[in-house]
């Protein structure tokens, strides 16, 4: 069984359902208003989790209800929330999502207690991150945290994986140092790189452009066109299968979920893993809400045995 250590963030999704975005200065109504679990960090420790790993979340909850409610969902998913601490007088982190009828959506985060997570927490857990076999992180804490797991991580030969998201104008170098995969949407690798990617041949360029940063492995997620995988051994993109989707909240992180519990040690297999990984978000965004949406490992595996 893999064993994954992830590192991030955990909010409270407060969703509104509307028909279509509001203009600038537009008043609509709601069609619902629903509440789920949420972050990109506790998502993407559920949905590897859900994919049969052994997972334990690094984390900081407020002192309120929310801060219950995120420990409850995800020891309810399998994931070890030894690491997941209370920060007394700090607010859980909250994200307030627009969802139209197409199931795309727009994000606003209040950060919180995510914020509250210190370099001395990554130290705490040292142990835990020298013995397990990986690490992921986000950018939805604060970076020298991560650089911190990283560092730990590199010094005893374990697997870092970044998702560099939301995006930020430039990475430090030193974290790209300690990076094995990155694994950033088109937007986030095109603020990174500064190259817009309209194709192919732009993805490839910004695949080029992440690997002389000092990253060997890439996988840039790139929607409803699949996943591009850019690795010592491979050069392709992983077509994404066609459903009709309802709601993409925490497609990406279903995506990485299962990308990393599915890799082997040598990562020899990226390309097995990301059709893995690609099957289990067209499954997550056919339903609603980001935690609820994630399959699990048994459901994933009767979907690709249907394909066949």
């Amino acid at each position: 069984m893999k064993k994954i250590v992830v590192i991030g963030s955990s909010n409270v999704d407060t969703t509104l359902h509307v028909k279509d975005f509001p203009k600038p200065g537009e008043t609509i109504n709601a069609l619902d208003i629903t509440t789920a679990g949420g972050g990109k960090g506790a998502n993407q420790a559920i949905a590897a989790a859900k994919s049969g790993a052994e997972t334990y979340f690094i984390n900081r909850v407020g002192e309120d209800s929310e801060g219950n409610f995120i420990t409850h969902q995800l020891k309810s998913y399998g994931v070890d929330t030894t690491y997941v601490q209370t920060t007394m007088g700090a607010k859980t982190g909250h994200a307030y999502i627009t969802l139209n009828e197409a199931g795309q959506n727009d994000i606003i985060i209040d950060h919180g207690a995510n914020y509250e997570l210190t370099v001395e927490d990554i130290r705490a857990a040292g142990d835990l991150i020298k013995s397990w076999d990986c690490v992921i992180a986000q950018f939805e804490i604060p970076l020298d945290v991560t650089l911190e797991a990283f560092k730990i991580a590199k010094k005893a030969k374990k697997i870092t994986i970044l998702n560099p998201a939301p995006a930020v104008d430039e990475i430090p170098k030193e974290l790209l140092q300690y990076t094995d995969i990155i694994t950033p949407n088109e937007t986030e690798s095109a603020k990174i790189t500064g190259i817009a990617i309209k194709d192919n041949s732009t993805l490839a360029t910004n695949a080029e452009k992440l690997h002389m940063l000092g990253v060997k492995n890439v996988v840039i997620t790139y929607g409803d066109k699949g996943a591009y995988i850019s690795t010592p051994d491979v050069e392709e993109l992983i077509p994404t299968y066609k459903v009709e989707a309802a709601d993409t909240t925490g497609a990406g992180d279903t995506f990485i979920g299962y990308l990393v519990s599915n890799l082997n040690s040598g990562l020899s297999n990226f390309e097995e893993a990301a059709k893995i990984a690609s099957r289990a978000s067209s499954i997550a965004v056919q339903r609603l809400g980001a935690q609820p949406s994630i399959p699990t490992e048994q459901e994933v595996k009767q979907a690709m045995e249907a394909d066949e």
